[in-house]
Order: structure tokens, then sequence, then C-alpha cells
């Protein structure tokens, strides 16, 4: 039984990506099972294992919110904002976070090559730090 058998339209959900959503549609005859809108505004599909359709995530990233518990989770702020070069540097030596939408930090191998270059592109320099 997979975790989102169950699921319905309306039910709350906590995405490690975008963070606090609803279900706005429920899938039958779909590699995805539903489709959940997060209060940013984004809407990425997901299957009934919690897996999105975004990025290179290929583990459950999706949760019913009742059942997160975020005490191992790093939301902590950025110490020191790094230069445009050197997160390129870092990037290219595979020692890169980014920031997600949700606060949470995660390699930058996992996230899809638009968000990290529409987020240098903005100079949002404060949304990467070197791996720890």
């Amino acid at each position: 039984m997979a975790y989102f058998d169950d699921v319905k339209i309306k039910d709350k959900v906590y995405g490690l990506v975008f963070g606090p959503g609803k279900v706005v549609a429920v899938f039958e005859d779909s590699h995805y099972k539903m489709m959940i809108k997060f209060k940013n505004g984004y809407e990425v599909p997901y299957t009934e294992e919690g897996v999105p359709g975004w990025g290179n995530f290929k583990k459950q990233t999706c949760f019913y919110k009742n059942d997160v518990d975020l005490t191992d989770v790093d939301f902590s702020p950025v110490t020191k904002v790094l230069s445009a070069k050197k997160i390129i540097k870092l990037r290219e030596k595979n020692k890169l976070e980014v920031r997600l939408p949700s606060g949470i930090w995660t390699e930058c191998s996992k996230c899809i090559v638009g968000y990290i270059e529409e987020m240098l592109e903005a100079e949002n320099y404060h949304l990467f730090r070197k791996k720890k």
C-alpha cells in the first residue's frame, strides 16, 4: 500500500521542497496520483509514494501535514554570503547546497538547473552555501 493511496482533494500536505500545500486534483489513470498547489503558487504532480515531478528527487518529499516531523531538518540561516564566482566553483566541485523555497537546505545536484540559474541571475546569493 502506497502512502497516498487514500488521498482526497483539499487534504493538507507538507512538501520538503515548497512547504505547506493542498491537494487540488487526484488522478486515477496516470503515473502521478495527485496535483499539489503550494502556498507560493507552485503546482507540482506527485506519485502515490510522494515523489515529485520536479527535480531529481527519487525519494518521498511530500507528506500529510500531520505526519511531518521537521526536528532533524536544517533550516539554519546562511552565515556567509558567497560570491557568484565562489558559488559556481562550489557547484562544479559538487560542494554546494541551495535553500529550497520551504527553507530547507539540500544538495544542488537534486534541484533542476533552471532553479539554480534563476537564483544566480536574480543575485539571490544568500540562498547558497558551502556543503557542511
